[in-house]
């Protein structure tokens, strides 16, 4: 049994295995309708739990088919559902969950609650988001580099906007993957010292730079994600969207990086915002790709956390 928690938690080789899976199983559709089965059934007869705290399309979508695709169940619970932490405390429901089912996926607030859903299930545990990582996506977005750049080791990424929970992720990703990162974005918007520190200390380079356009000078891949989190209060909203307008990603940034630069977001993406539609719908945009290597990835994910 492998929990799959965060990048920066689990070994890189393992990482590694995981992309080229996905890759392979991707390959191995040869471009059939994505709800079609794969051939092979590795999760035939297994059931898989989907808690959702947090709402979902990407994440609750990409697993439910994929699980089915490779033979699986799967059943989907609301944290309105399961009251988590409310009464019955996350420990006694991860240990009642684990005689039921063969993997939890849990989306989340609280880090700590996946933390103690881990601790307590004897089965295996998915990060699929909290308020602090987001390591599932980070996955699919390396995913998705690969398949059109080539390997991002070496490559220089390059954030911009809020240094929040996909953020995060992706200074893991650097240290793990082996590829420079550079945040640009207002400073009561870094992201966390300790990530920053993980990267650093893997031996790559991190970098802060507060011009934008200087930031984003012989990126390979320009990321941003939208400017409001799921838990930030609307009181905040304006204040943010008027730090952040310097860091939208538009056609004038772009230019100002290297002609084959990639831009990705997670989504779902708040137009005109963190991101101008002729950068969304232009030449340097992977966003699609990256939405669809989600089911991939993770399909990797289980895979390699069940040992199938």
């Amino acid at each position: 049994m492998q929990h799959f928690l965060d990048i920066h938690r689990t070994d890189p080789a393992e990482l590694r295995a995981m992309i080229d899976a996905a890759r392979r199983m991707k390959a191995a559709r040869g471009g059939r309708p994505h709800g079609a089965p794969d051939d092979l059934q590795p999760l035939a007869g297994r059931m898989v739990a989907l808690i959702f705290e947090k709402p979902s399309t990407r994440t609750r979508v990409s697993f439910d088919v994929g699980i089915r695709q490779m033979g699986g169940e799967t059943m989907v619970l609301s944290g309105r559902e399961m009251q988590l932490g409310h009464g019955e405390t996350i420990a006694d429901t991860a240990r009642v969950l684990s005689r039921y089912v063969d993997a939890i996926m849990i989306r989340t607030f609280e880090e700590a609650t996946l933390e103690e859903m881990a601790e307590f299930a004897t089965v295996p545990v998915i990060n699929g988001l909290t308020n602090r990582t987001h390591p599932c996506q980070i996955m699919a977005d390396v995913m998705t580099y690969e398949e059109h750049r080539g390997p991002i080791t070496g490559r220089k990424v390059v954030w911009s906007g809020d240094g929040n929970n996909v953020c995060a992720s992706w200074l893991h990703a650097a240290g793990q993957f082996g590829f420079d990162f550079t945040f640009t974005g207002p400073p009561t918007l870094d992201p966390e010292a300790e990530w920053i520190a993980f990267a650093r200390a893997r031996g790559v380079r991190v970098a802060v730079e507060r011009d934008p356009f200087r930031a984003v000078e012989d990126a390979d891949l320009v990321v941003t994600d939208t400017w409001f989190s799921m838990h930030d209060p609307e009181s905040a909203r304006e204040r943010r969207h008027n730090q952040l307008r310097p860091y939208q990603v538009n056609e004038a940034l772009m230019a100002r990086a290297k002609p084959d630069a990639l831009f990705m977001h997670c989504l779902p993406a708040h137009r005109n915002d963190e991101v101008t539609s002729a950068v969304m719908d232009g030449p340097h945009s992977v966003v699609w790709d990256e939405a669809e290597n989600r089911l991939h990835a993770q399909k990797a994910i289980l895979r390699w956390c069940l040992g199938v």
